[in-house]
């Protein structure tokens, strides 16, 4: 027995001996073969496949970067060929591995004329196709450990996400071998106290491509490697791995740490220090000799509190609750006149997912996914584990009025579906964040393309017809169809997002305002909104109603139409273009004549020079001429002049509904009192006093 339990110890001891002297380019290759064709034993391809493997290996190793490329005969029988070791390897390795890996792919991908081989330290990829001044990222696989996080899954896939992002901005901007190796601690208590990383690109990448590189291959981190403790995406232009285990050869490049977890609620970090930690994790050393720029990426991903991730989720869960029975008992809203808020938010509570799974779809909020800024905070584009694309809108902690606005917007978006209004996925209301999860629409915002002399050119008058179309829809479905009476109060062509196939979505409900069934109109002292776009009597005395909309629907035709920005003029007090009021002490800029001209070319039966002319020809006159139509009626002066919008649907859909002529359009003008300036612009948010109302653009 005992001599046996010896034979048995001597065998695993020389399997494990064994195993340690293994090189690493002999275990786990992985192959992707490809799809451009085959050829034959013996055939000039394959004579220039074995030049390529004869030199590839040996120059590959001989380089500073441990990186080369080859090219050899003529098309159609050339064979282009890339070879990469990673970071930590040594040139002995490198070509070893670089032989191996020729030998396998031959066997793997049998007289494939394209394919991929992956291992541990090294990488080779040959095609048919010339691919060497290509970035594109071909031949891409991905492999997961699937062992799970059972404990604070939440915390780990945090970190991951912050020192995958840490390694990789380090790899394109800290490198010029575009290579990093990364290691982050949590603490000894921890289920996996460490995380190691390391991420490469091929070193004749840019560290711009580098980054965009990197940055699409991680955008599948919350996708693929949710909770698991070990993942990697590999590919030919660049890669990225992380595990719980030791698997470096080199000296770690970025050290992330995370403080343990407190037994009380920590203070409020300092402004500074909340930009320079996002995630949790602080960067605790860079290696010797080395200066390491900490960039921008890195400085957006590391934000503190994570680490009291479980304690502050319970407190902020239980003040969330109390404040939602509190809604339910029927308390008051301050940012309504309608108790229908209060029965809304009880289907939110289905919505609500936590900080984590954010941090990570976002990269931690990282710059290079920021979509755009506004003011009451940034949007971001993130990946759910699911696959799904979002848009994370990100209430500013220094925005004090914008929490009124998302708790409203929150509110009343829950309630209202249709495919002409963005869709709220979720929200987020932990560690002192307030995040609105929104679909991710991929052509942005109506403004970036309409305004742009040169993505203009992408909307043809089917396009724009179609935009305008969907805008009056959404329309019709919050003033009449849904089961709320909505005002949106701040239309304009950058709330309006275009889906892949230029859908238009009404966005933005942060200034929205119920109505009762009854009730036509409301009275407020805060203007809040975009001159340009706010009807005259909201813009002068406070009054706002479903009339008020439809005025701002009608600027935005004719924007749509003419390709021209109705607040272009608010810049110079000089331009002639600019429509002026003489008040008792001073004169404030209002509104462009940009709807004077419009008027004026209509009555001289000359629309074509309003038109705009990217558009060219090929399309119906009659259209164009009834959208401009409609769009005068619904900027008329006087609120009962305008057409409500299922007479607008309809009007767009038929040509025998009759159109009534309209009058001259209406000019947006204010009383100033006093001796304050102008409350609100064309662009940013600034605030002022008047005898009507205070005024604040947006």
């Amino acid at each position: 027995m005992a001599h046996r339990a010896g034979c048995l110890s001597m065998l695993l001891t020389a399997a494990v001996v064994l195993l340690a002297l293994a090189p690493r380019g002999a275990a786990y290759p992985w192959q992707v073969c490809g799809t451009t064709g085959n050829f034959t034993a013996n055939s000039t391809y394959q004579a220039n496949l074995d030049a390529v493997a004869a030199e590839l290996p040996r120059n590959t190793s001989s380089s500073p970067d441990l990186f080369a490329t080859a090219m050899v005969g003529a098309v159609p029988e050339q064979v282009s060929a890339l070879a990469l070791c990673r970071g930590d390897a040594n040139a002995t390795e490198c070509s070893g591995c670089l032989a191996t890996a020729f030998q396998d792919v031959q066997n793997m991908c049998a007289y494939d004329k394209d394919a991929a081989i992956y291992y541990d330290p090294c990488i080779l990829y040959y095609s048919n196709v010339p691919f060497l001044s290509s970035v594109d990222n071909a031949a891409s696989t991905n492999r997961v450990n699937l062992q799970n996080v059972t404990s604070d899954p939440g915390r780990f896939n945090g970190m991951v996400a912050a020192l995958v992002n840490a390694t990789a901005d380090y790899a394109a901007h800290n490198s010029t071998r575009r290579y990093a190796s990364g290691e982050a601690v949590l603490d000894r208590e921890s289920e996996f106290p460490k995380v190691y990383s390391w991420a490469q690109c091929t070193p004749d990448l840019t560290p711009a491509q580098c980054g965009d590189c990197l940055a699409a291959i991680i955008a599948k981190l919350p996708r693929l490697f949710t909770n698991r403790i070990g993942g990697r995406v590999l590919g030919v232009r660049c890669s990225y791995r992380y595990e719980v285990n030791p698997f470096l050869n080199g000296p770690v490049m970025v050290h992330l740490t995370a403080p343990p977890i407190p037994t009380a609620s920590p203070p409020a970090a300092p402004a500074a220090a909340a930009a320079g930690e996002a995630c949790g994790f602080v960067l605790q050393s860079a290696p010797a000799g080395k200066d390491y720029n900490v960039p921008r990426l890195v400085l957006v991903i590391l934000l503190p509190t994570i680490a009291a991730l479980v304690l502050i989720n319970i407190l902020v869960w239980l003040c969330f609750w109390r404040r939602m029975e509190r809604l339910r008992s029927g308390a008051t809203q301050p940012y309504s006149s309608n108790s229908a808020e209060s029965e809304n938010i009880s289907s939110v509570e289905s919505m609500l997912i936590d900080i984590s799974t954010l941090r990570a779809a976002t990269g931690c909020f990282a710059e290079r996914n920021k979509l755009g800024e506004g003011g009451f905070g940034a949007v971001y584009k993130g990946t759910l584990p699911d696959g799904d694309e979002i848009a994370v809108k990100r209430l500013s902690k220094s925005s004090a009025q914008g929490v009124g606005e998302l708790k409203n917007e929150l509110a009343l978006v829950a309630k209202l579906q249709h495919k002409n209004l963005v869709r709220l996925v979720g929200v987020c209301l932990e560690q002192e964040e307030r995040l609105l999860v929104y679909e991710f629409v991929p052509n942005r915002s109506l403004d970036q393309i309409l305004f742009d002399a040169d993505k203009r050119q992408q909307l043809d008058w089917g396009k724009r017809y179609k935009i305008i179309n969907g805008i009056a829809r959404g329309l019709q479905y919050l003033h009449e169809d849904s089961q709320l009476k909505v005002v949106h109060r701040d239309l304009k062509a950058s709330n309006i997002l275009l889906d892949m196939n230029m859908n238009p979505k009404i966005s933005d409900f942060g200034l929205a305002r119920l109505f009762g069934r009854d009730q036509t109109q409301g009275v407020t002292n805060l203007v809040i909104g975009t001159y340009g776009y706010m009807s005259p009597e909201y813009a002068m005395r406070g009054n706002y109603s479903l009339k008020s909309d439809v005025f701002s629907f009608g600027v935005m035709v004719l924007e749509i139409v003419t390709g021209k920005k109705n607040n272009d003029c608010y810049n110079s007090l000089q331009s002639e273009d600019l429509l002026t009021l003489v008040s008792t002490n001073h004169m404030i800029p209002l509104v462009c004549s940009w709807k004077n001209e419009v008027w004026e070319q209509w009555t001289a039966r000359a629309v074509s020079e309003a038109v705009d002319p990217v558009m060219g020809g090929g399309f119906s006159w009659s259209d164009v001429m009834r959208c401009i139509h409609i769009g005068l009626l619904c900027v008329q002066e006087n609120p009962a002049d305008r057409p409500v919008m299922s007479s607008v649907v309809m009007m767009l859909g038929s040509d025998t509904v009759s159109l009534r002529a309209p009058s001259k359009p209406a000019f947006c003008a204010r009383r100033n009192g006093g001796g304050g300036g102008a409350g609100a612009s064309s662009g940013g948010t600034s605030s002022g006093t008047s005898t009507a109302a205070s005024v604040q653009g947006k």
